[in-house]
């Protein structure tokens, strides 16, 4: 088995077939990850800094501690690992268009408009979200969802910074009205705090049980999908569902498709899926 360059630097011994399945068994298990054979240079990359932090002297050893630490901790740095954490403001534009030209101009005559951003990363999508729905909705509430299963995701998406190269596709327009620059020149831009007031953070496992309050007129759960196999694809789909209401959208990546996952959702175009039913008139603007 091929392993990680570093390997011999520490006292960690390569990762065996053996420890391989045993991490690939309990991260399906507990957030649903799908670690298919060939990603074994993945798990050992990612997972040496804790192996060899924790003094552990091999990733036996390290699996065992985490299904023993009954604080969840050990589980959540794993998790924190593993989670690909890929996201950009402004990626695939196209479902910002749509909800821009086709959902929002439906949700005008209600006091407010709140959708979920259902695998926020570090909050790109959060707040490319929040400049589209303030550009659309001037006026009303905006209140945005945002969760994932990464707490080191969350802490980075709730403040809101980043470089300047990370908002270098941003529309200047919405870097002035929505952003502070920090430092002359600017070496970050931070959200600005009315933009930040407009979302809340929350960690949550889309494979755990989870609620919220009231339904969504929009879903975004994009390039997540794709990291689960055909069955935990169906249970979240459904979950999510659930959570839409009757003509409700749900986004997905334009890597994924549910087609092969059973769902009671219509199809509307490539990524793009809405709940059957008409929109109940409690959503309405109170007269």
């Amino acid at each position: 088995m091929k392993q990680s360059a570093d390997w011999y630097l520490d006292d960690v011994r390569p990762l065996a077939a053996h420890e391989f399945e045993e991490i690939r068994q309990l991260a399906h298990r507990t957030f649903g990850l799908d670690l298919k054979a060939g990603k074994e240079e993945l798990v050992s990359s990612r997972l040496r800094r804790l192996v060899r932090s924790g003094n552990f002297g091999s990733f036996r050893e390290y699996c065992r501690h985490v299904l023993e630490d009954r604080t969840g901790e050990s589980l959540a740095s794993m998790i924190d690992a593993l989670a690909t954490n890929h996201t950009a403001f402004l990626r695939e534009p196209d479902h910002f268009q749509f909800l821009r030209e086709q959902v929002l101009p439906a949700l005008a005559l209600r006091d407010g408009a709140e959708v979920w951003s259902a695998a926020c990363s570090t909050g790109e999508e959060v707040w490319t979200l929040a400049c589209v729905m303030n550009e659309a909705l001037p006026s009303r509430r905006i209140q945005i969802s945002a969760s994932d299963i990464s707490g080191k995701a969350l802490q980075i998406a709730g403040q809101g910074a980043y470089s300047v190269e990370r908002c270098k596709d941003l529309p200047s327009a919405w870097l002035s009205r929505y952003f502070v620059p920090e430092g002359r020149p600017p070496k970050s831009y931070q959200v600005n705090a009315e933009l930040r007031r407009q979302a809340s953070f929350r960690r949550i496992n889309l494979i755990e049980r989870f609620s919220w309050p009231r339904p969504f007129a929009a879903i975004f759960c994009r390039n997540v999908m794709i990291y689960f196999d055909q069955q935990t694809q169906e249970q979240v789909v459904r979950k999510l569902s659930d959570c839409l209401e009757p003509g409700g959208y749900l986004f997905v990546g334009h890597a994924e498709s549910l087609s092969r996952v059973n769902h009671g959702l219509e199809y509307v175009r490539p990524a793009i899926y809405q709940k059957p039913g008409k929109r109940g008139s409690k959503w309405t603007k109170s007269s």
